[in-house]
């Protein structure tokens, strides 16, 4: 059976704001695209939920947290990303509810993206792997929080905190996905995407024996040629696209 077409993710917007829970999680496949929004003078802000203190046996939390922010911050700048917020929930333990879809809608009132980026929210990941709490949790709550953003009546104490509600956002974009309905051309981002993963250094050099600069590699060329035949035969990083 042939396999239904992705269509390029719009591109008629000028911010955006993605949503993750720990560093990394951007740079495991959404990098080339960042870098391809931010060549096109587009604005794109990192909110993540942890700092990934829980992320590397090796270290302690307190040690870990700080160090991790260092890498995320230097990953984000190599793709154009100037603005990178830390919401200080606990990794490995972060809860859906109404306390992290506050936090989220009052970024997004914030900001006021017109795209709103978050990773796969499913429990799985293409039902081959079980994704994390902290990755549904997340991304679920960034869903949701697109709407609360734009309610002046739900969470009425960041308006008198001076954050007006946005109903602004136009897509929430679903990276890692397997249901992915929307692509970007991952050409001229491939190679600051691999830079970019490879900031977080001490993480990866942690995970695997690998050499991190072929573990880098490898990893994103396997993810972006993945989908190349739906989207022209051109390497694509995919998103699940919700129109609102």
């Amino acid at each position: 059976m042939t396999q239904q077409r992705l269509d390029p993710l719009p591109t008629d917007w000028s911010r955006a704001l993605a949503v993750v829970a720990h560093p990394d999680d951007l740079e495991y496949g959404a990098a080339a695209a960042v870098a391809a929004w931010t060549d096109g003078g587009r604005e794109v802000v990192y909110l993540l939920a942890t700092r990934g203190e829980a992320g590397i046996d090796s270290l302690p939390p307190a040690e870990c947290a700080p160090l991790r922010e260092r890498e995320q911050r230097a990953s984000a700048a190599v793709v154009g990303v100037r603005t990178v917020e830390f919401l200080d929930h606990r990794d490995g333990v972060i809860e859906y509810g109404t306390a992290l879809r506050r936090d989220i809608a009052a970024a997004i009132r914030r900001h006021r993206p017109e795209l709103v980026v978050t990773l796969n929210y499913r429990d799985t990941w293409g039902g081959v792997a079980w994704n994390t709490p902290d990755h549904r949790a997340v991304g679920r709550a960034t869903l949701d929080a697109v709407a609360d953003a734009g309610n002046r009546w739900i969470f009425p104490e960041l308006t008198e905190q001076g954050l007006e509600p946005w109903g602004g956002v136009r897509w929430s974009a679903v990276a890692g996905s397997d249901r992915p309905t929307h692509a970007v051309d991952a050409t001229a981002g491939f190679e600051r995407s691999v830079r970019s993963l490879l900031e977080h250094r001490t993480y990866i050099e942690a995970l695997t024996e690998e050499a991190p600069e072929k573990y880098c590699r490898s990893f994103l060329e396997g993810m972006v040629r993945a989908e190349a035949e739906r989207f022209g035969g051109r390497p694509a990083v995919t998103f699940e696209v919700f129109a609102h």
